[in-house]
């Protein structure tokens, strides 16, 4: 079987940059392992080439909307062509942030209490009386994210009622509906799961202290704005409660391969889950390389593993 693989970076989200880096990063560790790598972006002429010159299997290394809400991998299944990452439908799923609380909440996973509102409904019913009953039923400090989207861009943490309209503008500058969840105080950590054929496992837990207190866009991507402990700084219980937690998002989602779940850990010792991602960014500052070189295998022998285990299928 030839290993020529085609890692799909860019796309036109706001999140392109960071799905550039991951996939030149990608792209070296796959081709120090042996592999035959072509990067390329996606357009018109992805399908007629997929179908020309079929690729042993293909690397969706694509962020935000498009890349993670299953529409590639629903052109790549029509296609024919094999890929590493979670199907279509458990895309859609994780993707939207409410719907997947929703689902890991059912199988029994702890989730901050939220508020899902439509632009449309947000306005149509008074903003200023919409904002005071979410601040009444949820207490502040809040936390007002797009209901789909990834980076923490459009995120931010409403410390006083003044501070929500902005914070529901920003939200709504990268999606039609917004959530706003109970902020929850405590250790925030992140946790990647992979399945290379033997089950899934869990990669070593990473804490995240950004330096401003809130891990934004510029705490992930600026190299020296986030301090990162591997394995985090807690108890064997409680290293072992965040893996255990992971690996129960992952297979309530249905996910496959490989995804990130995102959590905190409050004074309390409860573990918390927040979102999940099922393209975790590759970048010199991203968490999931960062609990792999932490691990027993390497970044080209991780990707390795799951492109043979997806060309296989």
């Amino acid at each position: 079987m030839s290993e020529r693989v085609l890692v799909l970076a860019g796309g036109l989200s706001h999140e392109r940059d960071v799905s550039l880096r991951s996939g030149r990063r990608v792209a070296e560790a796959l081709r120090d392992r042996g592999f035959e790598v072509e990067v390329r972006d996606v357009d018109s002429t992805l399908l007629a080439s997929l179908r020309d010159d079929p690729p042993a299997c293909v690397l969706p290394l694509l962020h935000g909307a498009t890349g993670e809400d299953g529409a590639i991998r629903e052109v790549l299944e029509l296609a024919g062509i094999p890929y590493v990452g979670s199907g279509p439908a458990a895309c859609r799923v994780a993707f939207d942030k409410p719907v997947a609380k929703t689902v890991v909440a059912a199988a029994g996973l702890a989730t901050p209490e939220c508020v899902v509102l439509p632009h449309e409904t947000f306005r149509e019913l008074g903003a200023a009386a919409v904002m005071e009953a979410m601040a009444e039923r949820l207490g502040l400090p809040l936390i007002v994210k797009p209901a789909r989207g990834g980076s923490a861009l459009g995120c931010t943490v409403v410390r006083s009622v003044a501070d929500l309209p902005s914070a529901m503008i920003d939200a709504f500058a990268y999606g039609d509906v917004a959530l706003v969840e109970r902020f929850v105080q405590g250790e925030e950590v992140a946790v990647g799961v992979y399945d290379d054929g033997d089950g899934p496992r869990a990669l070593p837990v990473v804490g995240i202290v950004p330096d401003g207190g809130v891990y934004d866009y510029t705490a992930r991507y600026t190299a020296g704005s986030t301090e990162f402990t591997v394995p985090a700084r807690l108890s064997e219980e409680l290293t072992a409660a965040c893996a255990d937690v992971a690996l129960r998002a992952h297979e309530a989602l249905g996910l496959r391969d490989l995804s990130r779940t995102d959590l905190i850990v409050d004074a309390e010792g409860t573990v918390w889950f927040l979102e999940v991602n099922v393209a975790p960014g590759m970048t010199e500052t991203s968490i999931v390389p960062l609990a792999v070189e932490a691990s027993d295998v390497e970044l080209g022998e991780l990707f390795g593993r799951l492109v043979r285990a997806a060309a296989s299928r």
